[in-house]
């Protein structure tokens, strides 16, 4: 493993993103909608530093499963989230790899009849988008490598970290070393 961004910066860049969420919905009726697991600890971070009123929901949104690291079919349980017909809507989601959790999260909420939609990730993985969707807002683009911490797993585990680390085929065992990241 090895650290790729460090806590320290993590923390500037959600607290300069929510600084231009506030800008940008001043006035406005907003609900975020975060992406559980992954995105709990930066939807933890980035309502802190919104400082305009604002609901907060989570939807549930799982394309791997168990120690893998590759995607496979997405499931969603939109149970958690709250009324958002006539109100301006921000899913923050952890890293936008393919786009495609990204993309049907979009279309779903969509037909909610939010006044708006706007999209928020922690990581933008280069190269990857396999959709015609790209996040609103980001922290930070990285490379494609498979990534954990600050809310970010591999087999459950690792999300407690700070910083986010790179985990290297080594660290990734004989059943997933050589099989594309995230």
């Amino acid at each position: 493993m090895f650290n790729l961004i460090p806590a320290h910066q993590i923390a500037l860049r959600v607290a300069e993103i929510g600084r231009s969420i506030s800008r940008d919905f001043e006035g406005r009726p907003l609900t975020v909608v975060g992406v559980l697991n992954g995105s709990v600890i930066l939807v933890a971070d980035l309502i802190r530093s919104i400082q305009i009123p604002h609901r907060v929901g989570f939807v549930q949104a799982s394309s791997y499963s168990g120690a893998t690291t590759d995607p496979g079919t997405l499931s969603l349980d939109m149970t958690l989230m709250p009324e958002v017909e006539g109100r301006d809507v921000l899913i923050v989601d952890d890293i936008f790899d393919t786009g495609r959790t990204l993309h049907r999260l979009v279309d779903e909420i969509k037909k909610r009849k939010p006044s708006s939609l706007r999209t928020a990730v922690l990581l933008w993985k280069q190269g990857r988008c396999e959709v015609d969707v790209t996040p609103d807002y980001f922290g930070f683009e990285i490379p494609n490598s498979f990534v954990v911490g600050y809310g970010l797993d591999y087999g459950d585990d690792y999300r407690h970290l700070s910083d986010i680390w790179v985990l290297e085929q080594t660290d990734l065992g004989p059943d997933n070393g050589e099989r594309e990241g995230r």
